[in-house]
């Protein structure tokens, strides 16, 4: 518990960001006693021998192990021998391989969120790529009953399964270390605007997840982990301080992956991929975000259709007078206010982690006072972006 709900504040801000209470709660030791299914720990990660938990007899005990390993305990578990059958990884690294060779001949250079475009090979809703391009191999790599362990134990069911390829190349640069979706790739001030609880509640509804598609030594640059991290609530909000980049710079650990071995994390935990500085290694993992299957509304509302009814009156009011804020929560309540889901190809973050909102064009329509068909047609326009 942080000082900031000991407190029972109910908003947190770059006050909270004490380094020190962060370094009392990172700096401790990971105790194999306390988490028995567990093979080994390894620079304060635990490791799993993936075959010594497909024979558990109890699979639930499995799993609510593996929940308290990515909560109170490291927040990183590491799963030796994930995919078995390595040619079940070959055939799908096979189709991923096509799937960049495509889009480089069609003059494609896919935008990475913490990284500069072009400097790794990234291939955005690899999930849905890979099923058209090889339904076989997409079925018999999806049909891993260790990721649907995790994914179950950490979400419940129900949960859907999207997925990035990242190939770092050799002398490629290591990101910076971060927080993951969902509030970490919302800028401070934004992430900031939630309430505490939220804080708490995001990294709840997505899981973090890679497949090593090659042998990853060190030297290539698996991803750098801080343990425990994930523990500190305001962590949203310090993340890009630079003192705290600054300890992640000296206390991260990082693990070597073996081919066909997995890694799934809290997205809370602070990460960032590392630096290949192999001399021939080029490190592709699939990666993997899982999110829960509550992350919807109950009804389906053709936000487009409100938006274009209300804006005439929201053109008005403000030539009337009206303030900012009457306009926010008018269009707070038509407006989808969130950037995703969205197709990253064709909709990339331009300033900042994620692409505008539907309630940041409709702000800035009224802000520039467009005419209703110019909006008409920017919303027409941004919907077919973010098809598949």
């Amino acid at each position: 518990m942080s000082v900031t709900t000991a407190q029972g504040r109910a908003w947190l801000s770059e006050r909270d960001c004490d380094l020190d209470a962060f370094r009392a709660l990172v700096e401790r030791a990971t105790r194999l006693a306390d988490h028995p299914h567990a093979s080994s720990v390894e620079h304060n990660v635990l490791v799993y021998d993936s075959a010594r938990l497909r024979a558990a007899g109890d699979r639930r005990e499995v799993a609510a192990e593996l929940v308290r390993a990515l909560t109170d305990g490291p927040g990183i578990v590491v799963l030796r021998g994930a995919f078995p059958d390595a040619s079940v990884v070959d055939r799908v690294t096979a189709v991923f391989d096509a799937l960049i060779a495509e889009q480089r001949a069609a003059g494609a250079t896919a935008g990475d969120h913490f990284a500069a475009p072009g400097a790794n090979d990234r291939v955005w809703n690899a999930l849905e790529k890979a099923a058209l391009y090889d339904p076989e191999a997409f079925a018999d790599y999806y049909a891993n009953d260790i990721l649907a362990l995790v994914a179950t134990a950490w979400l419940g069911p129900g949960y859907q399964v999207t997925s990035q390829l990242n190939v770092v190349n050799p002398g490629g640069a290591a990101q910076s270390p971060h927080r993951d979706y969902h509030l970490g790739f919302l800028t401070d001030e934004t992430a900031a605007a939630y309430p505490a609880h939220v804080h708490r509640l995001s990294p709840v509804l997505t899981l973090q997840g890679a497949v090593a598609h090659c042998d990853m030594p060190v030297e290539s640059g698996p991803t750098l982990y801080l343990p425990y991290s994930q523990q500190f609530e305001p962590g949203y909000l310090a993340w890009r301080l630079p003192r705290f980049r600054a300890y992640f710079e000296e206390h991260h650990v990082q693990l070597p992956l073996a081919k066909g071995d997995a890694a799934f994390f809290n997205p809370a935990l602070f990460h960032a991929a590392g630096a290949n500085r192999s001399a021939g290694v080029r490190r592709m993992a699939n990666l993997l975000q899982v999110s829960s299957a509550f992350g919807r509304a109950m009804e389906t509302v053709d936000r487009q259709a409100v938006v274009n009814a209300v804006f005439p009156v929201l053109l008005k009011r403000r030539a009337e007078g009206v303030g900012e804020p009457w306009l926010d929560r008018v269009i707070a309540a038509s407006a989808e206010g969130y950037p995703f889901p969205t197709n990253l190809d064709n909709d990339p973050p331009l300033d900042g982690l994620a692409p505008p909102s539907q309630a940041d064009v409709v702000r800035r329509a009224v802000r520039e006072e467009w005419t209703p068909q110019a909006l008409r047609d920017e919303l027409r326009a941004a919907a077919g972006r973010r098809e598949s």
